[in-house]
């Protein structure tokens, strides 16, 4: 399993057991405002707007949460103004990552993450630098039990889909970019519930980490999610699952 998805996977569990539900409101309703300043505030006609209030009801955000950013959006409601910034850069081990941000103040974003990456070992890259070994994908998560491996992949190849890649608690479908939306549409159409729906950076290359190595990714990816301007991770990284086990038991 790549970096990506096991990073997706720690996030998963550790906002559970952190319960760090105020971070993950802000971000989505970040995310919302964004889409809603960019393609307005009609989710039928703003396919950037709809994936993030899947997101959002995915996450049981309140609905006035999501009505007031989708108006601090289309501008009913005084709101700060974000810049959409993608960072580049180097963990331990020389992996590559790719940190996407929010953001209404870039000189602190950039202090913040080239403090959180000289600390963790690792240090930020030129824009380029590592994006090459990366494609894009939509990625759709949707709980296990619903349907059999089997049958889910037949339901997802079905719907358009490229892939799928079975999970302990959920599995990930993975489309054309272009494809997303129609991809999750005809998912739930189809009776299965999907808990996210967004555009992913896939690495085409993976380097394995092993040790202090593997932990201190983890210490940093962490480092960087606890950013509030972060909204989302991409990495090379690969590790065993026993250092997967190992970083749960601290």
């Amino acid at each position: 399993m790549s970096g990506h998805s096991k990073w997706s996977t720690i996030k998963r569990k550790k906002g559970a057991a952190d319960a760090k539900r105020g971070k993950i409101f802000s971000r989505l309703a970040k995310e919302i405002t964004v889409a809603a300043k960019m393609g307005g505030g009609d989710p039928d006609a703003n396919p950037r707007l709809r994936t993030a209030l899947l997101s959002a009801r995915a996450q049981n955000v309140p609905k006035d949460n999501v009505d007031r950013a989708i108006k601090r959006g289309t501008g009913e409601l005084p709101g700060v103004i974000y810049e959409e910034i993608r960072y580049e850069g180097y963990g331990p081990g020389g992996v590559a990552l790719i940190v996407d941000v929010l953001t209404d103040n870039k000189n602190r974003i950039v202090g913040e993450l080239r403090h959180a990456l000289t600390k963790n070992n690792g240090s930020m890259a030129e824009n380029g630098a590592v994006t090459w070994n990366f494609d894009q994908k939509g990625q759709i998560i949707v709980p296990n039990g619903e349907l059999s491996e089997e049958d889910l992949l037949e339901k997802a190849i079905e719907a358009g889909a490229d892939d799928v890649e079975p999970g302990d608690e959920s599995s990930m479908i993975y489309t054309d970019p272009t494809e997303l939306q129609a991809v999750s549409d005809a998912l739930r159409e189809a009776g299965l519930t999907v808990e996210e729906a967004k555009l992913v950076m896939l690495p085409k290359n993976t380097t394995m980490l092993e040790g202090k190595e593997a932990q201190a990714i983890l210490r940093l990816l962490e480092a960087l999610e606890d950013l509030d301007d972060v909204q989302d991770l991409f990495s090379n990284f690969d590790i065993s699952e026993e250092e997967l086990a190992a970083a749960f038991s601290d």
